[in-house]
């Protein structure tokens, strides 16, 4: 099997699951005080101290990087918990893309409901539109909510520049950056980007399923602009209780860890493979959707000529190839994709785009078997009747 829908998830490394495995052992409550318990405790640290290097963020406080169950926890976490951390509030007004991730799009969809309004930025040919962007943050602004690369474009946003003109028109603004698919692929850290709190995943390194992280600002805790969204036994800090997933931290540590050490090369590698495979597709007859800003090293979004995505994706399972239409959270659904149509996509284009995305354990060899299956597939596949 050729596997590139690593946006969707990655192989678990060696290195995480030595240290899960290890994690197995110590069975004690890492809120008992007992011996066991302060064993559990002290790999969680182990793990906080690793992503957080990875995050660029040094030594944190408990409360300032929590563990979550996935980043779509950390993104609801993030967003619901400073949008309801004051009853009464001056400011209503949050700000998005048109293109955001589902655990983004829907929150905001709940927070309308609720009497909330929300703007939402277009990102047409993958870059936000920086004059609808700066008309729309004012006084009334409460939070910026922004990914930092687009999961199925693979368009890396701008959001250094955005969120500095935000704080700068209104320092009061919270600023928040969806950096799943962005963490260790590109690179930045919160302080970089001007983001107050960053949300990533593990199974997007070659981490385990099931774990997450999001970073809080010490600033937004001293100034209580975030409340927590799961409450019970106050772990992590007050910001998510529950008792930790010690396994899957444990994990996410070390391919944090792993990811961090082979951060240029990795990248190097994926970049090459990336712009061989856009090369060959475009020779077979697709056509890559090349975001006209920067852009993410580990993904590559095409259109097929009139063969709808779902047709060859059937295609090229049955040869061993996996690939995506585009997110793996929205894939059983029959809606079209917000996102590809935000990007400038007909609904005729959106239907008929692909997403092959890598991973530095990803060959030439993968790349040229799949730009062989693509080309038979053009070449035989039934296509849509204009």
């Amino acid at each position: 099997m050729i596997y590139l829908d690593n946006s969707a998830t990655t192989e678990i490394s060696a290195a995480a699951k030595k240290k899960m495995i290890e994690a197995m052992e110590i069975y004690g409550n890492p809120s008992s005080t007992h011996a066991s318990g302060i064993e559990a405790r002290r790999i969680i640290e182990e793990a906080r101290e690793k992503v957080a290097a990875a995050l660029g963020v040094g030594r944190v406080n408990t409360e300032n990087l929590i563990f979550t169950a996935c980043g779509s926890e950390s993104n609801n976490t993030a967003i619901l918990g400073v949008a309801y951390a004051k009853e009464k509030r001056r400011a209503n007004k949050i700000i998005t893309t048109d293109s955001e991730h589902p655990s983004v799009e829907n929150v905001m969809k709940k927070l309308e409901k609720d009497g909330f309004e929300v703007i939402r930025i277009s990102t047409r040919g993958g870059v936000v539109n920086e004059q609808e962007f700066l008309s729309a943050v004012d006084d009334k602004t409460l939070l910026v909510s922004m990914m930092l690369v687009n999961n199925e474009t693979g368009a890396a946003y701008d959001i250094k520049k955005l969120f500095s003109m935000a704080k700068r028109k209104n320092p009061d603004i919270v600023t928040h950056c969806d950096a799943v698919q962005g963490f260790l692929k590109v690179p930045f850290t919160p302080k970089t980007v001007s983001a107050d709190l960053v949300s990533i995943s593990a199974h997007k390194i070659h981490g385990p399923k099931g774990v997450g992280a999001l970073y809080i600002s010490p600033e937004i805790i001293k100034a209580k602009k975030i409340i927590p969204y799961i409450i019970g036994g106050g772990q992590e800090g007050g910001y998510r209780s529950g008792t930790e997933n010690i396994v899957g931290i444990a994990g996410f540590g070390a391919a944090a860890e792993e990811a961090r050490a082979n951060f240029a090369q990795n990248t190097a590698k994926m970049i090459a493979l990336r712009d061989r495979c856009e090369k060959l597709a475009l020779d077979a007859g697709a056509r890559p959707n090349v975001p006209s800003g920067m852009r993410a090293p580990h993904v590559l979004s095409v259109t097929l000529p009139d063969i709808k995505s779902e047709t060859m994706l059937n295609y090229l399972s049955g040869a061993g190839v996996c690939v995506s239409a585009g997110s793996a959270c929205s894939a059983h659904s029959r809606n079209m994709s917000p996102t590809l149509l935000g990007f400038g996509l007909s609904e005729r284009e959106a239907d008929c785009t692909i997403r092959i995305s890598f991973s530095s354990l990803n060959t030439e060899a993968d790349v040229e078997t799949f730009a062989k299956e693509l080309a038979h597939g053009i070449d035989t596949l039934v296509r849509i009747k204009h």
